[in-house]
This record gives structure tokens, sequence and C-alpha cells, in this order.
């Protein structure tokens, strides 16, 4: 008996154990069962099917869908990813929906949805000036690789920009990327978000206008300047302006791409957060001119 009971002592003790270093949550719930089998025992498919279950047996559905969303894009099951989240998150309270959105936003992003990938991060940004996101409150908590931060609503508003640039940028619509990654340094520069920016100038073939961008990150200018990942990136940029010719006649502009409405909330967001600028950059100034051409 005493052997017995030691044994059934240290069975508890591995456990426990287990939770704390693989972050295996307590209980033995489905839930709980599907977080073992994914981090412990390794077994993506059958942690598949246990986050399933728990999601039928109503058990932590929200954390369940998310999980199991993230498991289904390691396996390349991306599609299926998307199509569970938008079928269940009806499931889910009303303050997990932003981070839903958050994954999806990198489903789509994983699987080349670039048009739906630029609806639903514009949909964010709408919440945001209309003051329903983080539930109305200026900041939230926010987690990566397990650790747990604040994040504000400004800083959410660049960066969801930054993403939307890089979206933008895929089509490749290099003007609507300009515009949105300009709001976003406004917002919040750093030295990431002037790389792109100057790429996209690169390819619009304002070639002075980018090597002003590229050298402020190379001249230390920008938070995150001194990272050697943007400083190489910038020096790569300066080199292959360098190959350039005098920009060409630009003819055959592309549609910008962004509704009037949506671009006045972000305005909207401008006056706030940057009341002693300029209501509208002077991108849109530039463009005016040829209103009639773009496709808003």
């Amino acid at each position: 008996m005493e052997g017995s009971s030691m044994k059934m002592s240290r069975g508890k003790k591995e456990k426990k154990l287990s939770h704390v270093i693989h972050k295996v949550p307590s209980g033995d719930g489905p839930y709980v069962r599907a977080k073992h089998v994914q981090l412990v025992e390794k077994d993506p498919e059958a942690a598949i099917v246990l986050f399933w279950k728990a999601i039928n047996a109503g058990d932590k559905v929200e954390s369940a869908l998310k999980d199991m969303a993230v498991v289904m894009k390691q396996l390349e099951r991306t599609e299926e990813a998307i199509e569970a989240i938008k079928s269940f998150r009806s499931l889910c309270s009303k303050q997990s929906q932003e981070s839903l959105d958050n994954v999806l936003v990198d489903l789509y992003k994983k699987c080349g949805k670039i048009d739906e990938q630029i609806a639903l991060l514009k949909q964010k940004l709408r919440l945001i000036y209309q003051g329903e996101a983080f539930n109305g409150k200026p900041t939230k908590t926010a987690r990566s690789h397990g650790k747990k931060f604040r994040v504000s609503i400004k800083q959410e508003s660049s960066r969801i920009l930054a993403n939307l640039g890089w979206a933008y940028m895929q089509k490749p619509n290099y003007m609507a990327a300009e515009v949105v990654y300009r709001k976003a340094q406004m917002i919040d520069p750093d030295a990431n978000k002037a790389c792109n920016l100057g790429l996209c100038l690169i390819k619009q073939a304002r070639y002075e206008e980018a090597r002003s961008v590229i050298q402020d990150v190379l001249h230390g200018k920008l938070p995150g300047a001194k990272e050697i990942k943007s400083r190489n990136r910038a020096e790569e940029l300066l080199m292959e302006l360098e190959s350039f010719q005098p920009p060409p006649l630009l003819l055959n502009l592309p549609g910008l791409g962004l509704e009037d409405d949506f671009v006045d909330g972000l305005d909207k967001l401008m006056n706030e957060w940057a009341p002693n600028r300029s209501r509208r950059l002077p991108i849109f100034e530039e463009i005016s001119q040829f209103r009639d051409q773009l496709a808003c």
C-alpha cells in the first residue's frame, strides 16, 4: 500500500511539473487533454481531434478554436482553419472577437488571401476610429511567446496600418501602401515601416523621396534603426537606389483602392493624435488632381 501511495504521489508531482514546464493548463477536460497532446506528446493531428471535441463540448471554446487554428496552420491546413473560425466564432464572447480577427488576418496572409486580409484590416481600423476597439479602453493586455504586455490603441493602430500597407504591397498597389505606411509612421514611427515606405517610393520611381526616408534609418533617427536587420535592409535599399536612372514620367496611375469614408476615418485619428499636423497627408494633395482616375 505504501509503495502504491508513493507511486501515486510521484505521478501527481510529475504531472504538476509537466504543467509548469509545458505551460499546459490544469484540469482533465477536453481542452486540457488537447493541450497536453499538442505540447507534451507533440501529436498535432491528435490534438486537432481533441480541440474539436472541446469546441463541441463547450469547453473553453475560444481558446480551443484559436489553438486549433494555430495547429492547423502549422500542418498547412490553413483553409480549414479559416472555415473553422468563421463557423464557430459566434460561440465565443464579444471580448474574444478581436483576437479571433488577429488569427484570421494571419491565416489570410499565410494562404495568400490578400483581398480578405485587406478587408478585415480595414474593418479593424474602423472599429478603432469608431471607438469600439479594446472594448472602449485605451489599452489592452496582449500575449506573445508566453509573455503578457500592455498595448495602447495608438500602437495597435500603427501595427494594423503597417499590416495593411504590407498587404497592399502584395497586390501590388504601392500608392495605397504608401498612404497607410505614412499614417502608421505619424502614429508610431519605426525603422521597419520606414524601409517599407522607402520601397513603396522606389516602386513609384520617386527615388529622392525614397533616399530621404531610407537615410533617416541609416542616420539612426527612428526607433529600431540600430537593429542589425533594419540597418542591413536600409543599406540594401540604398544600393538598389544607386542603380536607378532619373524617374520617368508617371503614366496610367494605379487605383488608390482606399474608400473616402475609410480615409476620412483615418484623418479623424490624425486630428486626435497629431493635432499640429496637416489634416491630410501630402500624398492626398498630390493625387487629388488624379481623383477621377483613382478607384476609391
